[in-house]
């Protein structure tokens, strides 16, 4: 039995590569100030999209004014001329007008897109550089919304809602300038509406912004849970839990329902609000103007002015409100974008750490704790060595910490005491690339990428040529099923690698590992998914690939590591024994009663 009393431990690191939670973003002015930190590479095509919109929205008031000096000059001279001047020129103003309307949004959709790329090009870049944990932790289908429906949801956004944002403000601004000008009177009058305008969408707005921040949670939770449900539909099949998933389901598409429904009830208010006080507004104008105009204090062509600006003023009033709802659709998108941007990167590695070309393979567990939380040890006193060439066994229940360990080899987690050299130099003072480059992995769930089966196996190392992929392949005994496909090494995987048994992708994932030629291999149930001819074949090419290599083989079926060097049986954490096969059945402890239980169990089943 292995001595379990505990040394003094270093100071614990909790983190673990991820750093303290960022705060949560809520703050529309900060989040409106990042979407800008990556348009500034667009700066100067921005000012040019002003000037123009400045433009557009100059001659977009001209056309009311002189709309109405025509109908002051036909009344004053009722000729054809003049007429056909006034029509000429306003026709003029109109096409120049949507010409400059198209130019500033062409330009647009090329300033939101690239802005939009920048950003899901640092997402994603950022999602290669955060620590393990963070995805052990996330849905895929959650982390999949971000990428694409709210970043889709800013790029809708910057397409149309900043051009007409600012036309909106300077058509407002224009707009009562030029009225107050023509009638200061009828200006004063026409405003009235103006505070219930803003009090009314106050009003709205104050509660549309927190629906549309509920709703793209919602539709991030429903995307995830269908990405989960497809990927396990086999299991969901084979427990009949069909009616139980939809339920759920159900569940979750009725929050994102209700959460949608409130709030395009609320945004829909917005535009019945401000078409009936366009009409009163156009009432007031009628009435009062006419007034005037009997008074002889304005012209009948003031007054058609005057109506067309008013429909003018509040038709911006209206694009306002309702960009400013798109706006609040896209801060909420754009804030699940930066609470991924804000997770802290796994750990750098320590100014201390330099690059190795290789190592020899000698590996030393000293005293090594760790834990996922605070309240409990997944791993306690791990001490073991393992020289170049021997091949180190662990075995143990599930959740004994078989999986940790090598995670800790490969620094996808921090240790919290203790410490693991390589070749006698504490991986910490290693760089993780050049650490993880000298290691071969195979696992129980093969990954297969949506490429040829050529390129998969190359992935061990990209510049391995044709001839030394199909010399792995044959070494893992894959090359003869590879033959029999139509497009042979060409043949395309789909996503998952679908398209071939699972036994095969262990196959082609232990090829893979052939090609890499790593100092350290790392193997996972290898052979789990393999019948047992072709375990037999395997376990051929993988003692091959074993020799003079450091192995780590985590196993449940314990006769496929009966040859191992170094066996560590593992519980809570702990190593409660160690030894060769034959010392650990001679010892007749834990692993014992695992070895007759095991073989209990496969005689009853012949």
């Amino acid at each position: 039995m292995v001595d379990k009393q505990k040394p003094n431990r270093a100071p614990i690191n909790r983190h673990h590569g991820i750093g303290t939670k960022p705060p949560k973003v809520d703050d529309m002015k900060a989040t409106l100030k990042r979407i800008w930190s990556y348009m500034t590479t667009e700066k100067k095509l921005f000012n040019v999209i002003l000037a123009i919109i400045l433009v557009s929205s100059g001659l977009s008031l001209l056309g009311p004014y002189l709309l109405g000096v025509a109908v002051d000059r036909v009344i004053d001279e009722p000729a054809t001329n003049t007429l056909l001047v006034m029509l000429s020129l306003l026709l003029g103003v109109y096409v120049l007008h949507s010409a400059f309307l198209w130019l500033q949004n062409y330009l647009m959709i090329g300033i939101s897109q690239n802005t939009v790329y920048r950003m899901r090009n640092h997402l994603f870049s950022h999602l290669q550089r955060l620590p393990l944990l963070f995805f052990q932790k996330k849905q895929q289908g959650e982390l999949m919304s971000r990428l694409t429906n709210d970043m889709e949801n800013v790029s809708r956004t910057l397409n149309t809602a900043i051009i007409q944002f600012v036309t909106s403000i300077l058509t407002i601004l224009g707009t009562v300038i030029i009225m107050l000008i023509l009638s200061p009177v009828l200006t004063l009058m026409t405003l009235t509406i103006v505070p219930v305008m803003y009090f009314g969408m106050k009003w709205i707005t104050k509660r549309t912004g927190r629906y549309f921040k509920e709703q793209q949670k919602h539709l991030g939770e429903v995307n995830g849970y269908v990405e989960e449900m497809f990927s396990g539909q086999m299991i969901i099949s084979m427990f009949s839990r069909e009616d139980r998933v939809i339920k759920d389901f159900e569940a979750k598409n009725e929050a994102l329902k209700a959460s949608g429904y409130w709030a395009q009830t609320y945004s829909g208010f917005i535009p019945k609000l401000m078409n009936m006080l366009n009409n009163v507004s156009f009432a007031i104008i009628v009435g009062a103007g006419g007034l005037l105009a009997l008074n002889g204090s304005i012209s009948i062509g003031i007054i058609v002015t005057f109506t067309t600006y008013s429909r003018q003023f509040t038709r911006p009033l209206n694009d306002l409100a309702n960009q400013y709802n798109m706006i609040l659709s896209a801060v909420a998108g754009a804030e699940r974008v930066f609470q991924i941007i804000d997770e802290s990167e796994e750990k750098k590695d320590e100014e201390k750490a330099s690059a190795i070309q290789s190592i020899h393979g000698d590996i030393e567990f000293r005293s090594v704790y760790f834990s996922y939380d605070e309240d409990e040890d997944t791993l306690s006193n791990i001490s073991f060595r393992a020289s170049r060439g021997q091949t180190v066994a662990l075995v143990g229940p599930t959740g004994a910490g078989k999986t940790t360990i090598i995670s800790l080899l490969s620094r996808f987690y921090e240790t919290d005491g203790g410490a693991i050299l390589v070749d006698g130099k504490d991986i910490k003072t290693i760089t993780r690339d050049s650490l993880r480059s000298q290691m071969g992995v195979v696992l129980q769930d093969s990954t297969m990428f949506h490429t040829t089966i050529r390129e998969n196996i190359r992935y061990g190392r990209l510049e391995a040529s044709d001839e030394e992929v199909e010399k792995a392949a044959r070494e893992a005994h894959a090359h003869d099923f590879i033959s029999q496909l139509r497009d042979g090494y060409d043949t395309v995987l789909d996503s998952d690698g679908k398209g071939v048994s699972h036994g095969q992708r262990q196959l082609l994932s232990i090829a893979r590992a052939m090609l890499a030629d790593p100092a350290l291999l790392i193997l996972d149930e290898a052979t789990s998914s393999i019948d047992t001819v072709t375990e037999m074949k395997i376990n051929d090419a993988l003692g091959k690939l074993m020799k003079n290599r450091t192995s780590f083989v985590i196993a449940h079926r314990l006769n496929t590591i009966r040859a191992a060097d170094q066996i560590l049986v593992l519980e809570h954490g702990e190593i409660i024994e160690k030894g060769s096969h034959c010392e650990l059945v001679d010892q007749d402890g834990f692993y014992a009663n695992m070895v007759a239980a095991q073989q209990a169990e496969s005689q009853a089943s012949v």
